[in-house]
């Protein structure tokens, strides 16, 4: 035990460098296109309804894209709990090429129910890639900036956002709905870059007791940092993890992280996916205009940018507690009055307010999720919470449906979820900023 408190101490003592900011990018550019290949379905439908194409109803679409939401949620859940068995960075490799293989496949699809399938196997990929990322790059970074780097890795969900944006404006209408699920292929090029550049986290080596490799990574980061590493260091390694249980989650110690973080999944997850992957549409159909609908989504897309990076300077200064209360809270006002609104003006302006602080919300959601759990728990508390708000997110689109795609009862349905959300953080959250994974876990106890 001595040696695993050691190594992670040394961890913790590496200042950032350019290894963690490599390390970031990486990461980032496989949850970017992870972002731009769940959302592209959005901007795809409006294209699949048309009589001459495939003439889908509105019923459809939304079931479409709650089908390929069943698989982000299949995802989640065998991902994570993979992750703590088979090792993060294997899980990550073939999460990323699940999602581009069948991405491509969903092409060249000759009708609906093929689409469905396609999407339901490559949301396995893209729903599992999302918790074991958020887990590696905690493991790796010092607690004092893990906030900032795990808001700022999320922030690049944006960037994909913004490129299904810029797809659905630019290249569908000009090469027509198939070309977008190709580029959706292109992460499989990734897979290279991630065997070369990104180790397995340390903290999950000494969690299965392969102590040498465990300490060859953290020397590789000290090397990077031009620091020293000790003499010698004695103690033994951990034995090797068993198989964490899911029951574990509802122990004494977790049971309270684990019911708070069900709800912000559940709440968050239902609200951005009843949001975000509708909203090409429901513009669409509220100005009268396909081509106008997709210029404010790209407007209130590119909202979320800003709203991910002020998110990132204050969660390590104010703390993951009240930036997520506070952001939770304008995310409820704004969604009201954007599903309020008459005016373009009005929906110009409160639905990027509301993209502003949603995605920040989202960054420190996933900054708290993975520091609420011990590495050898981590993967699997981190994707149960995932699949539970895939839950909400395959719900999503049904509950459109329900309301008879009414804009404002959508809308003022999301603010509501919300608010509980806020609610629930004020009043079962803890603050883990400052602290490293094991204060918060309490897994050297």
């Amino acid at each position: 035990m001595l040696a695993y408190i050691l190594l992670s101490q040394r961890l913790e003592g590496v200042p950032v460098t350019s290894f963690h900011y490599k390390l970031l990018l990486v990461m980032g550019l496989g949850w970017m296109f992870d972002a731009m290949d769940i959302l592209m379905i959005g901007y795809a439908l409006p294209v699949l309804k048309r009589p001459t194409v495939w003439g889908l109803t509105d019923a459809m679409g939304l079931l479409t894209i709650s089908v390929g939401l069943m698989g982000l949620m299949v995802g989640a859940f065998l991902s994570g709990h993979a992750a703590d068995l088979w090792g993060r960075k294997k899980v990550f490799q073939y999460t990323v090429l699940i999602y581009s293989a069948f991405s491509l496949f969903a092409a060249f699809s000759p009708d609906v129910y093929y689409l469905m399938l396609f999407r339901f196997l490559a949301g396995i990929g893209m729903g599992g890639q999302l918790p074991v990322v958020s887990a590696l790059l905690s493991e790796f970074v010092p607690g004092k900036s893990r906030g900032r780097f795990i808001v700022l890795l999320e922030s690049f969900w944006a960037y994909g956002a913004v490129a299904a944006a810029l797809i659905g404006y630019f290249v569908i209408p000009a090469y027509g709905w198939q070309a977008a699920f190709i580029v959706g292929a292109l992460p499989a090029l990734l897979i290279l870059v991630i065997r070369s550049t990104v180790p397995e986290s340390p903290r999950y080596l000494i969690a299965k007791g392969r102590l040498e490799e465990a300490r060859a990574v953290v020397e590789r980061v000290e090397k990077a940092a031009g620091v020293r590493p000790p003499s010698a260091e004695g103690g033994l390694a951990p034995k090797g993890g068993g198989q964490v249980e899911l029951k574990e989650l509802f122990s004494p110690l977790f049971r309270n992280r684990t019911v708070l973080l069900w709800i912000l999944w559940f709440c968050m997850s239902f609200t951005y996916y009843a949001i975000f992957t509708w909203l090409p549409t429901a513009l669409s159909v509220e100005l009268r205009s396909v081509a106008r609908g997709l210029e404010y989504t790209l407007i209130i897309t590119l909202a979320q940018i800003p709203g991910y990076l002020s998110a990132a300077y204050l969660v390590e200064r104010a703390g993951r507690k009240p930036v997520l209360t506070l952001y939770l809270i304008l995310t409820a006002v704004s969604a009201y009055f954007f599903g309020a609104a008459h005016d373009e003006l009005t929906i110009r302006l409160a639905g990027s307010v509301m993209s502003f602080f949603n995605l920040g919300a989202w960054g420190v959601l996933y900054t708290y999720t993975p520091e609420l759990y011990p590495t050898r728990a981590r993967g699997t508390g981190a994707g149960a919470a995932s699949a539970v708000g895939r839950v909400g997110a395959i719900l999503a689109p049904l509950t459109i449906i329900a309301l008879t795609s009414s804009f404002f009862l959508v809308f003022a349905l999301s603010a509501v979820l919300f608010a509980i959300g806020s609610v629930a953080v004020l009043t079962m959250g803890e603050e883990t900023r400052g602290r490293t994974l094991e204060e918060i876990s309490k897994e050297t106890a």
